[in-house]
């Protein structure tokens, strides 16, 4: 069974100790509860896993230390945010030998580039890898729309399949499958429209509470694959207050506290990001603490749907 771009796929967190180092323990510790929860793969150093102040050897530590607990089928997928061509070509080459199963890949960074030198920088990176590749599409937080006329320009090469749809605007979910059909896998990445965009026809989505709380992340997920829609809705209803974390300049911080609540992570944060303090702090506590309180019972949700993921 191939399950590539379909379900749950939590973006990482990158948890650092005292003395601002990886803490890879507590990175393992939350890899093996996202497994656990039934998530479908694992996309490690994206923007929540703080990809801007990591190196490139920590990226690939990262990649080593996911590849040491998961199982043997079970995708992950390594960010690439690069300013230059040349290094992002370099980069893939470098994951494919290291094991990575995919690539994320972000526009140029740095530079507000053209539609015609994005295109061609995905088309660059892409022939220079074997490994399938999620294009990142997030004009809110990097400037750069991947539009569906340049998505027609990437549909020739085979290794670029999916979307991480995060352009906030749901109506492009329908575009995209309206002009494609089923050449781009879509998956959602904005948490507070994840149960949205999969009912209008994503095929999964690029969570980041899932963080903190992926049981009830993939329960959304595969009641709704199921038709169990009340059932999806209840728990989403909930999760709201805490998916609303995700979409703010501080999500890292906030989804580190999150964690934190669960024993997934730590507040470290890797500088110029700085810890939350004072009100604000306060105020992230009480969103989580409220949730916590009320957090709803969950249906046995493993095995459900399981036929909506196969794809042969």
């Amino acid at each position: 069974m191939n399950k590539l771009w379909y379900g749950v796929y939590p973006a990482l967190l990158t948890p650092f100790n005292a003395q601002d180092e990886i803490d890879f323990d507590m990175f393992k510790k939350n890899l093996r509860v996202q497994v656990k929860a039934g998530v479908s793969g694992a996309i490690i150093a994206g923007t929540l896993g703080e990809a801007s102040t990591l190196s490139t050897a920590e990226k690939f530590e990262l990649l080593a230390a996911a590849k040491e607990v998961v199982p043997a089928e079970f995708p992950v997928i390594l960010n690439i945010a690069e300013q230059v061509t040349k290094e992002a070509v370099d980069f893939a080459k470098r994951a494919e030998k290291a094991g990575a199963d995919g690539l994320m890949l972000l526009p140029p960074m740095r530079y507000r580039a053209s539609d015609a030198e994005v295109v061609t920088y995905f088309q660059t990176v892409a022939k220079a890898s074997s490994l399938p590749i999620l294009i990142y599409n997030n004009p809110v937080d990097y400037g750069i729309q991947v539009t569906t006329d340049m998505f027609a320009q990437l549909a020739d090469y085979a290794t670029i399949q999916a979307v991480k749809e995060s352009t906030r605007d749901l109506t492009n979910v329908t575009r995209m499958l309206n002009r494609f059909g089923d050449r781009f896998k879509i998956l959602g990445g904005v948490d507070t429209i994840a149960l949205e965009s999969q009912l209008v026809g994503a095929h999964g989505s690029v969570a980041g509470l899932v963080d903190a709380f992926p049981r009830e992340t993939v329960a959304v997920f595969n009641l709704a694959k199921a038709g169990r829609i009340e059932e999806a809705l209840k728990i989403y209803r909930w999760f709201m207050p805490l998916l609303e974390l995700d979409i703010h300049p501080r999500l890292v911080q906030y989804i580190k506290l999150a964690a934190v609540a669960e024993g997934l992570s730590n507040e470290y944060v890797r500088a110029p990001r700085l810890p939350l303090q004072g009100e604000e702090k306060a105020r992230v506590q009480k969103v989580i603490d409220d949730a916590i309180a009320s957090r709803p019972v969950l249906p046995e949700y493993l095995h459900i749907g399981k036929e909506e993921l196969t794809v042969s």
